[in-house]
């Protein structure tokens, strides 16, 4: 990780009264930034949404991931509305960290130690763990349910701190619910949610959005679709 991207991320949560140490209720927070939020299934490859207009933010997480995917995709989504300069809407797909998409990679990188800070998580590994493939199943559960990650963001930041290798980590991706119920978790962690939303004057700050041509008409569409409103048919009662 660079470090302008690591400092962004303390500052970020200095700012709202986080250490750098501390696991943080992403839910909580977007109540907190007064984030207009909305969770709907989406197809497999689109995570989220994010969109700002003036002070207003909004994003869009899919419910269809599993939870700890979703904790994941809003703190990418929060990278884009805090501290993207050149930020335009756009779809994500998060936790690929792709190397041309220099954007997509920083907002993952920081959504990886906001998620997961690397002091915190070493914080909670047993010294006995510290070297290479050490860390036992009992403590990577641990740490992803302490944090709400999904297994694959957790072993990913656990190999970029040197850790794990990749062998490790296919090895330990497995069967993942199943271990969990073994060891005495819930498995929300790991399951889809279902649809909610999240401060709701979300139709409006779509239609502002679009009459200020910040976003297409068909972006328009489907966000208003996701609520169950089909502008097509208001238009169409309008006319009679």
């Amino acid at each position: 990780m660079d470090y302008k991207t690591r400092i962004d991320t303390m500052d970020f949560r200095n700012r709202y009264g986080y250490n750098v140490t501390e696991p943080i209720n992403l839910i909580s927070l977007l109540h907190r930034l007064d984030i207009l939020a909305i969770f709907k299934p989406l197809s497999e490859d689109f995570s989220g949404i994010s969109i700002k207009i003036d002070n207003n933010r909004f994003m869009m997480v899919n419910c269809d991931h599993s939870l700890g995917r979703q904790n994941f995709t809003i703190a990418h989504e929060l990278y884009h509305l805090y501290f993207d300069k050149s930020f335009e809407p756009h779809k994500c797909h998060t936790g690929l960290f792709p190397k041309n998409k220099p954007g997509e990679r920083i907002a993952d990188n920081f959504a990886a130690q906001l998620l997961l800070p690397q002091e915190g998580l070493l914080q909670l590994i047993p010294e006995g763990e510290m070297e290479k493939d050490k860390i036992q199943l009992a403590t990577i559960l641990k740490l992803e349910q302490t944090y709400g990650s999904s297994r694959s963001a957790l072993l990913n930041q656990l190999e970029k701190m040197g850790l794990t290798t990749k062998g490790f980590d296919e090895k330990y991706q497995k069967s993942v619910k199943t271990i969990a119920r073994q060891h005495g978790y819930s498995i929300d962690l790991y399951e889809p949610t279902t649809e909610k939303a999240i401060l709701g004057t979300f139709g409006s700050l779509a239609t502002k959005l679009f009459e200020k041509d910040q976003i297409s008409e068909s972006h328009y569409l489907e966000l208003m679709m996701s609520i169950g409103i089909d502008v097509n048919e208001i238009s169409t009662d309008d006319e009679h």
